[in-house]
């Protein structure tokens, strides 16, 4: 996260709505875009990009209805990934890929990804990346893990970020997952009781929102950040009117139950967030610490997957039953 100038410490303390443009500043790296969507007036097989790499047609974006005037545009639109995107997998995997652009109720539009990885999976996760990455870099993570979890995977670009529009913003976050879930819900017709909330670091604003709001299957926060403040000052000890991102003033609302996995040497986000939002969640399941794990690489731990397979194949589905 970026540091902050004398003069934007003193906004912070002396003019509290300056506060927002301080949490862009600290919260919010968009990349380069690693994708874009092409519009295609014929649904059909996939076809090549114009530098050679792949494209994949995507159906129709039809009328979905959200709360606030959450929908879809209409279109018809294809994936062209970049270079940059890195994509590891065969036309095959591509083919389990559909993209379409939904509305927020705040007026952006917001690109949507949805992966097919297992036939008839129970679950689908609605994930909420991390910073500086978009849609086009995360495609071949969501493949794996969708994979490996047996879940479908939904994921979606906040504004500002891939081909969503507008600028990010606190605001923007709850927005934007709003529109991703009403899409989830109505598009592609998947209930409360089948959809995991996932979010990562920064992502897990947008989750412990909207988990807070409406239940769920389960909620996984991986990496997360108890608040702004106390995130570029570790020494705050309560949450102030003007704090962004206040997840420690939330997580107690939620009503599914709660996977933490938190890395002990955490450089980003310290290891003593996960710690107190487990502490402050009431229906927090056994958490995941990944000792010696830092802020990017928990998915390289073999315990990351085996916490996620015990949790969903094992936990929830007793609950389930």
């Amino acid at each position: 996260m970026n540091g902050l100038s004398l003069g934007e410490l003193c906004c912070l303390f002396c003019c509290p709505p300056c506060p927002g443009r301080i949490a862009a500043k600290l919260a919010f790296l968009p990349p380069e875009p690693t994708y874009t969507l092409l519009p295609d007036p014929e649904a059909g097989p996939a076809s090549t990009g114009p530098t050679g790499t792949p494209c994949l047609r995507a159906r129709s974006g039809a009328s979905v209805a959200g709360s606030g005037g959450a929908g879809a545009v209409e279109g018809r639109w294809k994936l062209h990934l970049t270079e940059r995107a890195e994509f590891q997998y065969s036309q095959r995997e591509l083919d389990m890929t559909e993209v379409f652009l939904a509305r927020s109720s705040r007026g952006n539009r917001v690109g949507c990804m949805y992966i097919r990885c297992v036939p008839n999976a129970r679950f689908t996760v609605l994930f909420s990346h991390g910073n500086a990455v978009d849609l086009g870099q995360m495609s071949s993570f969501y493949i794996g893990l969708g994979t490996r979890i047996n879940c479908n995977i939904f994921s979606y670009d906040y504004s500002g970020y891939g081909v969503s529009s507008g600028k990010p913003s606190e605001k923007n976050l709850y927005a934007d997952i709003d529109a991703a879930w009403h899409a989830l819900r109505t598009r592609y017709g998947i209930s409360p009781e089948n959809i995991i909330l996932y979010g990562q670091s920064i992502g897990t604003v947008p989750t412990v929102d909207l988990a807070s709001r409406y239940e769920c299957a389960a909620v996984v926060l991986h990496s997360p950040l108890t608040s702004g403040m106390r995130v570029a000052f570790p020494d705050t000890k309560k949450t102030y009117c003007f704090d962004a991102f206040p997840n420690i003033e939330k997580v107690s609302k939620i009503t599914s139950p709660v996977l933490i996995i938190h890395g002990t040497e955490d450089e980003v986000i310290d290891f003593s967030h996960g710690l107190a939002l487990f502490e402050r969640c009431p229906k927090a399941v056994e958490p995941l610490w990944v000792e010696g794990a830092g802020h990017n690489d928990i998915e390289l731990y073999s315990q990351y997957l085996e916490r996620l397979r015990r949790f969903i194949g094992q936990e929830l589905a007793i609950q389930h039953v």
